[in-house]
């Protein structure tokens, strides 16, 4: 048993957390962040109040390329000068004697975090919803503004295609899955394919961009975009795709891709979304569908990875069945994809 109680974080970590992080009054507590869907995030506090998070990747069935804590704690630290509002990063851990893992520590982030309807209950108007839409695109503007060999990160470019990379990359760690009946991720990747815009200049992206990574001030104004566990230099319209298919209006038909508190009702339309990154960015965007219907089918394609990772235990004991998407909830993802771009 670890000094840290039940949080699984070993004796070893705690101590090497006494040695790297300043000003620690008295024992640190660490207890698990419910709500993660990949990797760990754990909230430590000491006897001082002061609060920190510890990030680290799952219990188990790792897939390839994904949870990288190195690359993640780069985007981090590039991202800390730049107007772009991050927590500031404390300390990295690659050492794994310590923990098994590669491991990072960063400034714990002001505000409220809105992942579903429930977490949007402190919400007191419709002027603070509108806020949220408007700052959360300026943030995103503001991310894509960056230029990646200004911030040391242009090494991680690749030659060729970003999108048709991510379209093999997913198609392959979805057959690598538990999911059953692939058939409607595989027609939606072969339309994508055969879809494949030109590309914009490469850029930072996120690649997990929504209001459940982004913790907001009483206000709504967006204090800080966390889980950079996906970040990557490439087409940053695939951003832009992610955060609209998260992001409901009165109307839809089409379910969004993820749990999310605009489904609540009185936010921005995903209209009014476009025309404020377009302001903030000052660019005019090309046809999004096709980006709206990528971002639902590579959603569809990582649920089936958290949902393989869940059946087999690998996300901790406070993973809960109703966090993570089912398989023909999964199914519905990679069809909504196909509905995008008028194929169903």
């Amino acid at each position: 048993m670890s000094r840290s109680g039940d949080s699984g974080v070993p004796d070893e970590a705690v101590a090497w957390f006494l040695d790297h992080v300043p000003d620690v009054s008295g024992e640190p507590v660490f207890r698990r962040i419910t709500g993660g869907r990949s990797n760990l995030t754990y909230r430590v506090s000491d006897d001082a109040g002061t609060t920190w998070a510890l990030r680290r990747p799952p219990l188990g069935g790792v897939l390839e390329t994904a949870h990288d804590m190195g690359r993640e704690w780069r985007f981090l630290s590039a991202l800390a000068p730049t107007d772009v509002p991050v927590p500031p990063p404390v300390a990295f851990c690659d050492d794994h004697d310590v923990a098994g893992v590669d491991f990072y520590v960063m400034d714990f982030a002001p505000g409220r975090v809105l992942n579903s309807v429930e977490d949007a209950g402190w919400i007191p108007d419709d002027a603070v919803k509108q806020r949220i839409g408007e700052s959360t695109m300026d943030v995103l503007a503001a991310l894509h503004a960056v230029e990646p060999a200004e911030v040391g990160l242009d090494d991680l470019a690749r030659p060729g295609n970003f999108v048709e990379r991510q379209l093999k990359r997913w198609h392959r760690q979805a057959h690598a899955s538990a999911v059953e009946d692939l058939s409607a991720i595989d027609r939606a990747h072969q339309a994508l394919s055969e879809r494949v815009p030109e590309p914009p200049a490469n850029r930072i992206a996120h690649g997990d961009f929504r209001s459940g990574n982004i913790s907001y001030l009483d206000d709504g104004t967006a204090a800080a975009v966390f889980d950079w566990e996906l970040a990557t230099i490439g087409d940053p319209y695939c951003d832009l795709g992610h955060i609209l298919v998260s992001w409901s209006q009165p109307g839809d038909t089409v379910p969004a891709a993820l749990p999310n508190p605009t489904q609540l009702g009185g936010f921005p339309t995903r209209e009014d979304l476009i025309a404020r990154y377009e302001q903030a960015s000052g660019s005019k965007l090309p046809d999004i569908d096709f980006y709206i219907a990528f971002a639902r089918w590579r959603a569809a394609c990582i649920h089936a990875g958290v949902w393989t990772r869940y059946q087999a235990g690998d996300m901790g004991d406070a993973a809960d069945a109703d966090e993570v998407t089912g398989p023909e909830a999964i199914v519905a993802q990679a069809e909504s994809a196909l509905w995008q771009l008028g194929l169903s």
